[in-house]
């Protein structure tokens, strides 16, 4: 298709900021209607982004160098997000699982994967598959699961899985990037290192080693101990409002990546383990509104990054990397995932064969994998330009078919279940030590005593905080009349009588 020359506009001009607005505002609208037929929203966000790109209508963005810093600068923020919103207390129980998974699973994956295009695929990848280890680097970038792509189609359907599958998903997802990160980085280095390639086998391998296991002591070091800084840093600064503490908070995420990177660590790793020791044990002014901050932010960034990376995609040039990359693809989901998957759950007994079942259905693709993509392209490494182009459509192929498909193979598999409702308090939030906060929606049987809140007879340590009566909140006092369809914010904590005695 010829792009139509009046819609030739170059990203980094002056119309830039209407042009993503557009493309925005069309992604959230086809957002909505997607949702209907099952679409995961990010399929449809990249789908956007080739249809505005070169060989669609015909918007020009080919600086990879700074798609690459967007991507990244995105990922940090969906990735610390993910550490804000892990909770110790739910993970615990699954958190060797996650980490097997997220490390070891990163690992075999790669491996069987790598082997399966050098001996399967090698002349079909171009000059890539030349080597192994250039396999083994094409193998790498797809290695770890999406977590954009995870926690946007299980929060967003809001699927609720059966013996701690959810959790133990995200938790995966959230921390195997920096695994399939420090894989791709190594291999590139190298590659386009001129005495890598004449180096011997043990050589290279040696090196590489060195280099992960380094990177994963300094960015655990640096990781945790600026999120115990954080945590002594929030406890003794009090800023006005949630804004500068959401900022706060995000310049401290910013700045353990960093100096992980400065110091030769992973970033991401030390990203987001401040992140959860930031989350589980900081006390977080305004926490609600901090993390629907973070919330908003992690939207934008998803939305931003896959509209970039389908602008980059050039469909045109993906044509010769169609078989290999559907051969790939197959081969990732049915063999290399599910091996990685039985392979490090092995030892824990008390997990179903169906729940490993759809924990290996699970290996999402998405933005991670095409961003990693990007770093072969911008070293200059030959085939690199194939490595792009089979990894975006083996990512629609895992987003088409695993994210389509998630909802009805759980239920297929009978780990699925519907959740009681999420308690609506509108916004409002009370310490911990305090009591807890329910909802409760009046019934007719609530008022066969009487019509008033006096009337229900609450026990001690319950109390009515707010009303709300359609659109309209309501301060509650004995004497009001109450509705069927009230909607009561109520606070259970201790009462007199429990101090009494």
């Amino acid at each position: 298709m010829v792009p139509l020359s009046v819609f030739s506009i170059n990203i980094l001009s002056e119309n830039v900021l209407l042009l993503v607005s557009v493309l925005v505002f069309i992604a959230i609208i086809l957002t909505q209607i997607g949702t209907k037929f099952g679409v995961p929203s990010l399929l449809l966000f990249l789908v956007i982004g080739m249809i505005a790109g070169t060989d669609g209508i015909g918007i020009h963005f080919e600086d990879y160098h700074l798609g690459e810093s967007i991507g990244h600068f995105a990922m940090t923020i969906i990735l610390f997000t993910g550490g804000l919103q892990t909770s110790l207390q739910e993970s615990k129980p699954v958190m060797k699982q996650g980490a097997l998974l997220s490390t070891l699973g990163v690992f075999i994956t790669a491996l069987l994967t790598g082997g399966f295009i050098y001996f399967a695929t090698r002349n079909m990848v171009g000059e890539i598959g030349g080597t192994f280890l250039g396999c083994l680097l094409l193998a790498s970038v797809m290695g770890s699961t999406d977590s954009a792509s995870v926690f946007s189609i299980l929060r967003g359907k809001k699927l609720h899985l059966r013996e701690r599958i959810g959790t133990m998903l995200e938790l995966e997802s959230s921390s195997n990037d920096p695994m399939a990160y420090a894989l791709t980085i190594i291999i590139v280095q190298i590659l386009t290192t001129p005495s890598g390639l004449a180096a011997k086998p043990h050589g290279m391998i040696l090196t590489g080693v060195g280099i992960l296991i380094l990177q994963i002591i300094v960015g655990t070091i640096v990781g945790i101990a600026v999120g115990y800084g954080a945590k002594y840093l929030l406890e003794k600064v009090k800023l006005p409002g949630n804004s500068l503490n959401s900022i706060l908070i995000l310049s401290i995420g910013f700045f353990s990546n960093g100096i992980a990177t400065v110091l030769y660590g992973n970033g991401l790793l030390a990203l987001y383990l401040t992140a959860i020791i930031i989350n589980n044990k900081a006390n977080i002014p305004y926490k609600r509104d901090v993390l629907k901050f973070f919330d908003g932010m992690t939207w934008l960034m998803q939305l931003l990054m896959f509209l970039m990376l389908g602008l980059l995609a050039r469909p045109s040039q993906m044509l010769h990397s169609l078989v290999p990359a559907l051969l790939i693809g197959l081969f990732l989901l049915i063999v290399a995932r599910p091996a990685s998957v039985f392979i490090c759950l092995a030892p824990f007994k008390e997990l179903s064969t169906k729940a490993k079942v759809l924990i290996s259905w699970v290996g999402l693709k998405g933005a991670g994998p095409i961003l990693f993509a990007l770093y072969p392209v911008i070293a200059g490494l030959e085939g690199s330009d194939d490595i792009f182009n089979i990894v975006f459509v083996i990512t629609l192929l895992s987003l088409v078919t695993q994210g389509m498909t998630l909802s009805r193979v759980a239920k297929k598999l009978d780990l699925s279940f519907d959740e009681d409702p999420e308690i609506e308090t509108f916004g409002l939030e009370i310490p911990d030590e305090m009591g807890i906060l329910r909802d409760h929606t009046v019934t007719d049987a609530d008022l066969a005593r009487g019509s008033t809140l006096r009337d229900l007879n609450l026990p001690h340590g319950i109390r009515v905080m707010m009303v709300r009566r359609g659109e309209h909140f309501l301060v509650p006092h004995g004497s009001m009349r109450l509705l069927p369809e009230d909607h009561l914010v109520i606070v259970m904590g201790e009462s007199d009588d429990d101090l009494e005695e």
